[in-house]
């Protein structure tokens, strides 16, 4: 019976130090299992880190070229804007040059004349005109008088002639003063002369005409 028990005994001390050991072993892989997850994790978080690192470094840029966008869309819209307002400028250059061009003395009595009469259609329902009234003489007196304007031609085929709607326009000039002004004309007109006077009363001091 002592042989027995103890021969039992040492089977059951046996299984239990092989079943320790399974148990250190599953522990151990455990661990070791364990560290090579926590490796794996890390490694993850490391591209993570990295991939939104360039993911900031694309939307920086993204912003940064929208910036550059929007700059060059604001400098361009102001480029085009000094370009028409040069080009707006340029054009009343041309037209005062052409006015000044074309001045072509029509001395008048006492030293009064016209010069440089202009005449132009504006879309066949106005006429623009405008001139330039000279008085000759550094030191002359104030000359007081009146400006006509009139138009003539044919409407519907028939003579047509008329002045401005206010009348003769009152002047004062020294040395020299430039008029101008629109005239709505009716529909199926054709203007072909337009005339001006400067007038004394009823004494004509200067005229000049021209033909459209």
């Amino acid at each position: 019976m002592g042989a027995v028990v103890l021969g039992f005994c040492a089977a059951l001390s046996l299984w239990a130090f092989q079943f320790g050991r399974n148990i250190a072993g599953l522990e151990k892989g455990s661990k070791e299992e364990l560290a090579r997850l926590r490796s794996d994790l890390e490694a993850v978080q490391t591209e993570l880190s990295a991939a939104k690192t360039e993911r900031d470094q694309a939307q920086a840029v993204a912003n940064t070229a929208d910036m550059l966008v929007t700059a060059e869309k604001s400098s361009r819209d102001r480029l085009m804007a000094q370009v028409r307002q040069l080009e707006a400028d340029n054009h009343a250059l041309r037209e005062d040059l052409g006015f000044f061009e074309k001045l072509i003395p029509v001395v008048g009595r006492d030293g009064i004349s016209i010069r440089g009469l202009q005449v132009d259609m504006k879309g066949g329902t106005k006429v623009k005109w405008q001139a330039l009234v000279m008085q000759a003489g550094k030191n002359a007196p104030e000359f007081r008088g009146h400006f006509e304007v009139s138009f003539s031609g044919t409407i519907n085929g028939k003579p047509w002639v008329t002045s401005l709607p206010e009348g003769a326009v009152a002047i004062k000039i020294r040395q020299h003063l430039r008029l101008e002004g629109e005239m709505d004309i009716p529909d199926q007109t054709v203007v072909r002369t337009v005339s001006v006077s400067v007038m004394d009363g009823t004494v004509v001091k200067a005229t000049q005409s021209i033909s459209l």
